[in-house]
């Protein structure tokens, strides 16, 4: 109960936080920071926290309870029941169940839902791990993007400028002066909607990490070594099977419907509760003058045995739906696990054509930097204008950008596997 108001309480906090701070984190630091304070993860702890006082709850009716009163009144004539007990003036009456088959069933489905909301938890935990570093990553990329998109402004500039005097010259055509103008607003466009992209990136980061909406969040553009990802494909499927999060729910899910059906089916058998009861009763209700015996002090102690001699055609109806819903969750946990298969080989792959795609990327930016230390040195020698060695740096950042990109994409498709697998958690902390 202490760990449910402590949930709350840490919620409510967090809803308070201070507003208009602003941070800088690294990877790491926003997955951890994300793991404490996500909203949907709070949600899923206090959903949690439910789960496991509805095991109490099913537990409640095997606890004894007494209850103490009276049913103090004035008799005129022979002494009538008072709410159903006898008129006294102090009693108490204890109640508990000895053997109740149906009720000892729902409490192992309790625990099984618990166990189930659980493993939700531990989803959602994977869930805001793989959303915190996704968006982090989308706005370092966004970051390293403006930044070199801010040098081809520069660059463009400064080949604008050239073109603007060999037009003035009338070495070149005055609409040459207007292409160059035409590029430098394309780029100031291209740099300040990377801006945009960061801005909007950071802002869903800042919400993921359950920030107040004033926060600023400021990635660091940080070197990381490449995660540890499953060997083979065939590793990655049986990985991502073993430790889906979604297929021990269903099968939890499964488990605790079982444990329904036996309860509904155990309505046909007997229970047995113990009961005890104590009353302190007055003469002034005439018990002398109608019992041959007064006994001030009354009690008893004993047990309720029911067997039900025709329960109905509901026990069998409830039961029928129950199996339904079984039959459902088996059809659904074997979809769920087929397309989690499928789903692994299928980012399996991907992470293997990302890395394709960024070693292509590398080797056409090394191409496109030699350009340019080619036509650095041919300009030294008065063999090479000005504007074509900035138009090779501009075709250079262009390189560099494709390389970012295709590096964003192979880690995206690294996390997006680890997830799959689940093993985010390990790799990002």
């Amino acid at each position: 109960m202490q760990n449910y108001i402590g949930m709350l309480l840490a919620v409510a906090v967090m809803a308070a936080g201070a507003a208009g701070e602003e941070r800088t984190l690294t990877l790491r630091e926003a997955v951890d920071l994300a793991l404490k304070q996500n909203p949907d993860l709070a949600l899923a702890r206090l959903a949690e926290g439910k789960a496991e006082q509805g095991v109490r709850l099913a537990r409640d009716p095997f606890i004894p309870k007494v209850a103490a009163g009276s049913g103090l009144a004035y008799s005129n004539g022979i002494p009538l029941s008072v709410a159903g007990s006898t008129p006294s003036i102090f009693q108490a009456q204890a109640v508990q169940y000895v053997f109740n088959r149906r009720q000892s069933h729902l409490i192992s489905q309790a625990r099984e839902n618990a166990r189930g909301a659980t493993l939700d938890t531990a989803a959602k935990r994977e869930e805001a791990a793989h959303r915190a570093a996704t968006l982090y990553l989308e706005a370092e990329r966004a970051a390293k993007v403006a930044q070199m998109a801010r040098r081809q402004v520069e660059s463009l500039t400064r080949v604008a400028d050239v073109m603007r005097a060999r037009v003035s010259e009338g070495r070149e055509l005055p609409i040459e002066a207007k292409r160059a103008d035409l590029r430098v607003a394309q780029a100031r466009q291209r740099a300040e909607a990377l801006d945009v992209e960061r801005a909007n990136a950071e802002g869903a980061l800042t919400a993921a990490l359950g920030l107040n909406a004033d926060d600023r969040i400021r990635v660091t553009v940080e070197e990381r070594p490449a995660p540890q990802l499953p060997e083979s494909e065939q590793a990655a499927v049986s990985a991502a099977l073993d430790n889906s999060k979604e297929v021990k729910r269903l099968e939890s899910a499964l488990v605790a419907k079982g444990f329904e059906i036996k309860a509904e089916r155990a309505g046909r058998l007997p229970q047995l509760d113990l009961v005890a009861q104590y009353a302190l009763l007055g003469k002034f209700n005439n018990y002398e003058d109608f019992f041959r015996k007064f006994q001030r002090h009354n009690g008893q102690l004993g047990v309720s045995f029911q067997i039900p001699l025709f329960a109905g055609p509901g026990v069998d109806a409830r039961a029928a739906q129950a199996e339904g819903d079984a039959a459902r969750l088996r059809i659904e946990l074997q979809g769920t696990r087929n397309r989690i298969s499928l789903d692994a080989q299928r980012l399996y792959r991907e992470v293997r054509q990302a890395e394709t795609a960024r070693e292509v990327a590398k080797l056409d930016l090394d191409v496109a930097r030699e350009q340019v230390s080619v036509l650095l040195a041919q300009m030294e020698e008065g063999r090479a204008p000005l504007r074509q060695v900035e138009e090779a740096r501009f075709t250079e950042d262009e390189k560099w950008i494709a390389f970012v990109d295709s590096n964003y994409a192979l880690e995206t498709a690294r996390l997006n596997l680890l997830k799959q697998t689940g093993e985010l958690l390990a790799a990002l902390r």
